[in-house]
């Protein structure tokens, strides 16, 4: 059974930063597609940060290249989002997601289409203040 849980949401000011953690179990990273999505208050979830079978690039939204750096511990089976530079704009509640199968598609794909992806954690509330 695929099962996921975020956690190490809080609220911060801006430039701030923090790191959020996933436990994740039944699935092989290498394997599946993995992300973190993101919705805030009155707007669609989007993905800002995705890979696809553990192979090529990590995708990043445009909104969070550059502050974001998405990555995993297959041996602890453990995915982290650390944020940096936080901005206001970035207050949401965060989810860890992920897609087993067969991958057809691209990070950027998974990232972009919601409904790709199979398996939700619960979400992490994400606040930054000005």
């Amino acid at each position: 059974e695929v099962q996921l849980q975020a956690s190490g949401g809080g609220s911060v000011q801006t430039g701030g930063f923090l790191r959020l953690s996933c436990r994740a179990s039944g699935f092989e990273f290498d394997k599946s597609a993995i992300g973190w999505f993101r919705q805030a208050p009155g707007k669609e979830r989007e993905g800002i940060s995705c890979i696809s079978g553990g192979k090529g690039s990590t995708f990043y939204d445009d909104s969070v290249k550059g502050r974001f750096t998405f990555s995993t511990d297959s041996a602890e089976n453990m995915l982290y989002l650390q944020m940096d530079n936080l901005k206001p704009e970035d207050t949401a509640v965060y989810y860890c997601t992920a897609k087993t199968g067969t991958l057809y598609y691209s990070a950027l794909f998974y990232c972009a289409y919601i409904n790709s992806m199979d398996y939700w954690g619960e979400g992490t509330q994400v606040t930054v203040s000005s």
